[in-house]
């Protein structure tokens, strides 16, 4: 180039044309790194979209169900209380009833006392020789002690029914409170129920845990408490009205039929060792069979131990020869781990047959005791049986009534229902 040419440029580095070129990739390769985030941070952002109004929709949805379902069980309980509210409040008239019936006799039962009180009196003035303790004045003392101790009976059986009405009043306040809380829990749970994102008076509230919140199943425990209490005590009540029943209909047989009861005593007490002998003969027949049952039962457990041995036999084998694969091979893979299982598992297996075995032998054992005190009782009661048979035959001549029956022990036989037991003589 001629000297004289002069050349302006800028006092700066220039860089050459592979450098321009590695500028203009770099670049290119920025804005292609740039977009592919920003496309992937977009598609991330609707799906996270998505998925959030998903969730939100499905969560509100399940949500909205178990609201409906706990509406549904809190009002099967309501319902339910609420019948056996109805059926207490039944009970409770039926038990006053009984309890002013009770009261009647108690007024009613006055007179026949009054009129034993002045025969005894009247016998009383008898004289001389002529007073003296004979069948009639006991009879008459034993009416008196009779009516005297019925109506104290009557007595404390009124005053029981009165408690019973107070412990079941008590009974009735906390199953009212009970169905209260749960209509209003029903209340609260079908308004919720009906509120959704557009409806008014929203806010944000502070999600905080009740001090006395209880766990479901407490709540359910709680329910089924109040309801085997409130069945126990409508059982309870019944049971007493019966015995309350049963009590003036013995006592009116008694004071109307005081000859009768010694007679009555032996009549029913054939009736209830026929019955209980009858129940230990099916009992003795069940153990029996349970026993043959059992003892089957026995020989196939020890088969089944005796299976076992070959199976701990071959799974041990099996880890045995495993222990020599060589070099890296040699590993825990799942193979050994599942073998070492199954021979824990097996070991386990047979400790428990062997522990079963032995209580399956101690209950046959129990089941063989068990066996001869059944037929020991079975020849006490048949003894009994005879003996109070005999005894109603020999009490027959006390008897002011005749039977159509050719003898006094088949009338004493059918008496006491023991045609089965003892066929009559064709």
């Amino acid at each position: 180039m001629a000297k004289f040419v002069s050349i302006y440029e800028k006092p700066l580095p220039h860089i050459g044309l592979p450098d321009w070129y590695s500028k203009q990739w770099e670049l290119r390769r920025s804005a292609d790194i740039r977009r592919a985030e920003a496309c992937q941070l977009r598609n991330s952002g609707k799906s996270v979209r998505a998925e959030g109004n998903v969730t939100t929709k499905w969560d509100t949805h399940t949500n909205n169900t178990r609201l409906a379902d706990r509406v549904t069980e809190v009002s099967r309980w309501k319902d339910a209380l609420e019948d056996l509210l109805q059926k207490l409040l039944d009970e409770m008239r039926l038990l006053r009833d009984e309890k002013a019936d009770t009261e009647k006799e108690i007024e009613n039962i006055d007179h026949p006392l009054r009129i034993v009180s002045e025969c005894i009196s009247i016998r009383d003035c008898r004289r001389g020789t002529e007073l003296t303790y004979d069948e009639a004045d006991i009879e008459l003392k034993k009416e008196l002690c009779a009516i005297a101790n019925v109506k104290e009976t009557f007595t404390n059986r009124s005053q029981a029914a009165w408690e019973k009405l107070n412990h079941l009043e008590d009974v009735k306040f906390k199953l009212s409170l009970d169905i209260e809380d749960k209509s209003e829990t029903i209340r609260i749970d079908k308004g919720n129920l009906e509120l959704d994102g557009i409806c008014a008076n929203l806010s944000y509230k502070p999600i905080t845990e009740k001090t006395n919140s209880i766990t479901y199943e407490i709540w359910l425990d709680r329910c089924q408490r109040l309801k085997m209490l409130v069945e126990n005590e409508l059982t309870d009540n019944y049971t007493f009205r019966e015995a309350m029943r049963v009590m003036k209909e013995c006592a009116r047989n008694d004071i109307k039929a005081q000859q009768d009861a010694t007679d009555y005593t032996l009549r029913k007490r054939i009736y209830q060792t026929q019955k209980a002998r009858n129940e230990m003969e099916w009992q003795k027949l069940k153990v029996q069979k349970e026993m043959e049952v059992l003892g089957k039962e026995i020989i196939q457990l020890e088969e089944a131990l005796m299976n076992k041995t070959g199976v701990v036999k071959c799974v041990e084998t099996r880890l045995e020869n495993r222990a020599y694969r060589p070099g890296s091979e040699l590993c825990k893979d799942e193979v050994e781990l599942g073998l070492k299982g199954e021979v824990l598992q097996l070991k386990q297996t047979k400790e428990d047959l062997i522990q079963i075995i032995e209580h399956a032998k101690a209950s046959y054992n129990s089941l063989e005791a068990l066996l001869r005190r059944i037929q020991k009782n079975l020849d006490d009661k048949q003894h009994s049986l005879n003996t109070d048979v005999m005894c109603l035959d020999t009490r027959s001549t006390l008897k002011g009534d005749k039977s159509d029956l050719s003898n006094e022990t088949n009338r004493n036989i059918v008496l006491t229902h023991l045609k089965k037991e003892i066929p009559l003589e064709s």
